[in-house]
């Protein structure tokens, strides 16, 4: 008896397991049959989009969810541009983890250390600026800040990332020198090759994947880098046509004849890697739309569609915050937290839900005795209360309670209400000051600095004539010079005739230095003890300066860019432009609306250039000049000229609130001095 029930136990036992087998092998079939069809949905959405393009493309999907791929070139090794950065990060944290570094770790920044191109810190932060190795971090990847990149090289060491890829069989995926630093390139023949860095899509897909599992370095590691990878400031590229329900945690790269994008895309259905790799691409153009970017674009786009048809965001009603999110809700959280908390467990009010929020967060409802831990739902909502905001007001019934004292009317006989910090109206001929606010107050006065420029270059063709058209060769610092640029690049060829267009019509700050480069040592005055024709060039603006009566005024270089004592005066630009005005090579460039340049490159190819002046003001009748700038230091700024009647009146407007304002502003400033000239008012 007591073998028949054994006996029967066993049948029953292999019964439930043939079904539990047959079970699994009809869902695993039934799951790679839906894996096929929508493999061959995502190739017929992609491979249009990468035929059309004309370029070299490496593309990788993989929807995690379903198990669906899509491959191009996925091995192939092509540039990744900034997106190299990713790979350095991971050799970061993996250090971190390795107790080799730590995130608070404090980093200097010499200003030896500052390289042109995307961030932030090299225009805005002054040499021996410090700063955590957290932070340095975040700018290389939510800025893409190319100075901070070499910080964090600096502190990895430039061999690691390949080495640290090698181990994570990704050994196509290679930094190979510092940012704009190609003389210290570990790899020199790929760094001819591929420039930056290397990689193939179905390695960068790899890594990601091990990201999104948090096995990448560790789970600690992996959550902290896909939170640096979700806070990119710029929105292009996969976000760029995206729903707003869509999350993105990527990073980008861009170079000229290269754009690519890798990242993890989080929709309702669940997630999704892509990588686009670009190079060669025929559009090497830089606005919104270019090729490449688009490209991106439209790829993120047709996936995120194909996966998330018909899916609808749920929405509970009440706000969820976890690790990742930002804006206004989170800033908020952290100013009420701030105020239930102890006063030496205060967090920043920085609108980023980060490792700090969330511990801060675990304090509180610890502290409350809330099941919800580290996530912030309606448990965590309903204890904390009213949100604390920014300068709390208080209780409506005591905001409402306040009676608030009205303020005089404006008096109608003054001058023109401008949002410019300062201003000044002239007499055009001889720059004499006639009305002006704060005009003796020095400030940043961004690209107004190339009025002096091409004032010191014109002056000195003025008494040698054939220096106009002499040939100038575009060196590496003028092509590396970050901002608003003419476009030419290193060795290229060009008179100093056409130079001068190419400095004060679309404001170039890289031929600015190439300018200085070639008249430095002929202009340099006399003590000036630099052998930088660069430095030459500058002392010789504020020798100028100096010999114009301009008494609030200091250039430190020769285009704007934001620099520690570099400021003028709106006083101080009155007097310079109507000098630079009175001399008709100056006054012509200033005046040109657009115009065209044949550039001739090493071994003798040629390009067409086109500049448009970005003074819109001299599509106006009676305006002739003469220059705009444009910084966050400096806001928006403008040197202008108008001649009516016979009069011709100068305004300078420094610090308006955005480019129509200076626009505006000067305008209203010009229609009330013509009132006042006309009613022969002083």
């Amino acid at each position: 008896m007591k073998i028949s029930l054994s006996a029967n136990r066993f049948v029953a036992s292999v019964s439930f397991a043939v079904l539990l087998y047959v079970a699994a092998s009809v869902c695993h079939a039934k799951h790679h049959e839906d894996s096929i069809v929508l493999s061959k949905a995502l190739a017929e959405k992609v491979q249009p989009l990468i035929d059309a393009h004309d370029g070299d493309v490496g593309v990788m999907i993989k929807d995690l969810k379903s198990g669906a791929t899509f491959q191009h070139q996925a091995e192939k090794p092509m540039p990744t541009a900034s997106l190299i950065k990713f790979p350095l990060m991971i050799a970061a944290y993996k250090a971190i983890e390795e107790g080799e570094l730590d995130l608070e770790k404090r980093v200097t920044m010499k200003e030896e250390d500052k390289v042109p191109g995307s961030g932030i810190l090299t225009e805005h932060f002054e040499g021996g600026t410090e700063l955590s190795l957290n932070n340095v971090i975040h700018l290389m990847m939510s800025h893409s800040d190319n100075t901070a990149t070499n910080l964090v090289i600096d502190q990895v060491g430039l061999p690691a990332t390949a080495k640290l890829m090698e181990s994570l069989d990704c050994p196509n995926t290679k930094l190979h020198s510092k940012v704009y630093r190609r003389d210290s390139s570990i790899f020199p023949e790929r760094s001819n090759k591929f420039g930056l860095g290397s990689t193939t899509a179905a390695e960068m897909i790899k890594l990601l994947e091990t990201l999104h599992e948090k096995k990448l370095v560790s789970e600690k590691a992996s959550e902290q880098m896909i939170e640096q990878m979700s806070n990119d400031v710029y929105p292009e590229k996969f976000p760029k046509l995206l729903p707003p329900e869509a999350k993105v945690m990527h990073k980008t790269g861009s170079v000229n004849s290269s754009r690519t994008d890798a990242g993890i895309i989080v929709g309702p259905h669940g997630p999704m890697l892509l990588c686009v790799l670009t190079n060669k691409n025929e559009d090497k153009s830089w606005g919104p739309d270019n090729a490449g970017d688009m490209l991106c674009s439209y790829i993120a786009k047709e996936v995120y569609d194909l996966f998330n048809q018909g899916k609808e965001v749920k929405d509970s009603g009440d706000p969820i915050l976890r690790i990742g999110a930002n804006g206004l809700l989170v800033e908020s959280l952290q100013r009420t937290l701030n105020s239930k908390l102890p006063a030496n467990q205060s967090i920043g009010v920085d609108g980023d839900f980060g490792p700090a929020t969330q511990q801060a967060v675990i304090r509180f409802q610890e502290a409350n005795n809330l099941s919800e831990k580290g996530v912030v739902g309606p448990e965590t909502w309903k204890a904390l209360g009213t949100l604390v905001e920014e300068n709390d007001p208080g209780a409506p019934e005591v905001i409402n309670a306040q009676k608030i004292e009205k303020q005089p009317a404006d008096d109608l006989k003054g001058p023109p209400f401008v949002t410019a910090k300062a201003w000044a109206i002239g007499d055009g001929k001889t720059g004499e000051l006639l009305w002006g606010h704060q005009a003796e107050k020095p400030l940043d006065m961004a690209s107004t600095t190339k009025i002096m420029t091409g004032y010191v270059v014109t002056s000195f063709i003025d008494k040698n004539p054939d220096a106009l058209n002499e040939i100038v060769t575009f060196s590496k610092r003028a092509d590396e010079t970050s901002g608003s640029s003419a476009r030419v690049r290193q060795g290229e060829k060009l008179s100093v005739d056409e130079l001068l267009y190419g400095l004060l019509l679309p404001s170039g700050n890289d031929a600015s230095v190439a300018l200085a480069e070639h008249f430095g040592s002929r202009v340099s005055p006399d003590g000036e003890t630099s052998n930088d024709p660069l430095d030459q060039f500058i002392a010789a603006m504020n020798q100028t300066a100096k010999e114009l009566g301009m008494t609030n005024s200091q250039f430190k270089n020769t285009h704007g860019l934001t620099a520690a004592g570099h400021h003028t005066s709106t006083v101080d630009l009155l007097k310079l432009a109507s000098s630079a005005m009175r001399q008709p090579l100056f006054k012509k460039y200033v005046g040109t609306v657009q115009h065209g340049c044949t550039v001739v490159g090493p071994g003798g190819y040629k390009r067409n250039l086109k500049w448009n002046n970005t003074n819109r003001l001299l599509k106006i009748e009676g305006f002739g000049g003469v220059k705009t700038g444009t910084t966050s230091a400096a806001g928006s700024c403008l040197v202008s000229e108008q001649t009516q009647d016979g009069k011709s009146l100068m305004v300078v407007v420094l610090g308006s609130t955005s480019t129509d304002a200076r626009y505006t502003d000067s305008k209203n400033l010009y229609r009330w001095a013509r009132k006042q000239l006309a009613s022969k008012q002083p």
